[in-house]
């Protein structure tokens, strides 16, 4: 693996805040707090495989994968106590970031644009689903909530909680069965990877396994829920690892030239998405 310590992450968000602080003491962050609370009781086992079931038909709308970047200028995510801007800003500061320290590694670059176009579920041509059915941090349904959660304190009130077979360590699930087969929170992490899959790219399989968990910080920060993954995972998990820094620490006010980028993504779009 080609590793590079190039990058330097920033201490402060826009705010003025650590990264990923939750406990910090502004209005921000009192509407983050709101989302969690909301998101940790209505995420279920039963709510997510409807979901999935629902849009993996992909019969919403066709548009091309530069068309819904720029759809995103439409979106902000409640979730994120780090940004306020446009999500597209945020897709080239952190595909820009990487492709300067990982000028190899075309497929990351890729993946770093797309990661979240699955917010485009938040808009009306999608379903416009509320956001705590969209973004935040996801983690797994099926099995006991971990302490990691942000916010866990308001999972008392999710339904799954009074269900015996969802409350151990394992719950549904053998151990080193592998993520891709455990229920994971719905959202627009899960929404694009099934996009990604339906539509036979050719990424590798790291970036499919960014795309889908790039928001399961109780696994890639706080190593929870390390017991259900496989061979496969743990290797995938390590490019995760890497596009993680740039995906938290590359939210900054430092603007990128759209139109001077553009053709790079579009030449990668042609190379890997049919």
């Amino acid at each position: 693996m080609e590793t590079n310590e190039g990058f330097e992450a920033p201490e402060i968000n826009a705010f003025g805040h650590t990264f990923r602080d939750y406990n910090a003491e502004s209005e921000r962050q009192k509407t983050v707090e709101e989302f969690y609370r909301v998101n940790h009781i209505n995420q279920t086992y039963d709510f997510v495989k409807e979901m999935r079931e629902k849009y993996s038909k992909l019969d919403r709308i066709e548009m091309s994968i530069w068309e819904c970047c720029e759809l995103l200028n439409e979106v902000v995510d409640d979730s994120d106590p780090d940004l306020d801007e446009p999500q597209i800003e945020h897709l080239l500061q952190t595909a820009e970031a990487i492709r300067k320290d990982y000028p190899n590694e075309d497929w990351l670059h890729l993946t770093a644009l797309i990661h979240d176009l699955g917010k485009v579920l938040l808009l009306p041509s999608f379903g416009e689903l509320p956001q705590w059915a969209v973004v935040g941090d996801t983690f797994p349904l099926g099995c006991a909530f971990d302490q990691s959660i942000v916010h866990h304190k308001y999972f008392k009130d999710n339904p799954d909680i009074h269900n015996p077979a969802y409350n151990t360590k394992n719950g549904i699930y053998e151990e080193g069965c592998g993520l891709e087969n455990v229920v994971v929170s719905w959202g627009h992490d899960d929404y694009m990877y099934l996009v990604a899959k339906k539509n036979r790219t050719t990424l590798p399989s790291a970036a499919l396994f960014v795309i889908r968990y790039h928001s399961f910080y109780p696994l890639h920060r706080a190593g929870a829920y390390t017991h259900l993954m496989n061979e496969e995972d743990k290797q995938n998990l390590k490019w995760l690892h890497i596009f993680n820094k740039y995906d938290l620490y590359s939210k900054s006010k430092v603007r990128i030239d759209v139109e001077k980028v553009k053709p790079y993504y579009l030449s990668l779009i042609d190379k890997v998405i049919n």
